[in-house]
């Protein structure tokens, strides 16, 4: 079933999650599984988990090298301090 992925139109998602795989795993056999457990038994079958880093819906591709900032190109020592510690 994990290989073979959902049918959107049969299980009403488009990939699976722990909850969605407990829920099949409920209504298919009748057994109650805890996500814990089912995470611990797929990773102990060799499935690991995925996920994609979230971006927000209205992002522009170049929108974030705008707000990079560029790092300086030579990298120049501090002025020294003119009065001392001394005389303060």
């Amino acid at each position: 079933m994990i290989e073979s992925g959902p049918i959107p139109a049969v299980h009403g998602v488009v990939r699976w999650r722990l909850i969605d795989l407990a829920q099949w795993i409920f209504e298919e056999f009748r057994i109650t599984i805890a996500k814990q457990t089912l995470s611990r038994e797929l990773r102990a079958m060799g499935y690991r988990k995925l996920s994609a880093r979230p971006r927000h819906q209205a992002q522009a591709a170049g929108a974030i090298e705008d707000f990079k900032k560029a790092s300086p190109p030579v990298w120049r020592r501090s002025r020294a301090r003119r009065a001392s510690a001394a005389t303060r």
